[in-house]
């Protein structure tokens, strides 16, 4: 399985296994990695991504990240924040239609990007938040049922 990143911060995966199993395979390591280098625990809950957003804010405090370490990171942050979606609200991992290969998660007829969140989030763009961007979601998905 490869993993690339395309134009528009959509993670790309050349597939040789189920995309979910591999996703959330990366999402361990995030965690793993995180406890490892930053001695805190990612517990796959909407808190957790309080404590990522802070690591992420940790490893741009030397300045923007840029080339493998901010694949490395945007791979790692994308998939951890797409699996709190799939645990925490019952999400799936979904290949976006317009982009073969980009994954999303689909949370009950929405589509979340973590990828792109990731990516905003590890180059510094302001006022973006895994955590605020999770969060979020339940309020998305009760005004799109109140709109059907």
């Amino acid at each position: 399985m490869r993993l690339a990143d395309n134009d528009s911060g959509v993670m790309i995966v050349a597939m040789e296994t189920d995309p979910a199993t591999f996703l959330a395979g990366v999402a361990t390591q995030c965690a793993e990695l995180v406890e490892s280098q930053y001695g805190r625990r990612l517990d796959f809950g909407v808190e957790s991504l309080v404590v990522l957003d802070a690591v992420c804010g940790e490893l741009l405090e030397d300045g923007a990240l840029e080339g493998p370490r901010l694949d490395l990171w945007w791979k790692l942050v994308g998939a951890y924040t797409g699996e709190v979606l799939v645990r925490v609200y019952g999400g799936t991992w979904v290949e976006h239609e317009n982009a073969p290969g980009a994954f999303a998660v689909s949370v009950r007829g929405n589509t979340a990007f973590p990828f792109g969140v990731a990516g905003k989030v590890l180059t510094g763009e302001p006022y973006k938040s895994l955590s605020a961007f999770v969060r979020a979601l339940p309020a998305v998905v009760a005004q799109g049922e109140r709109n059907d």
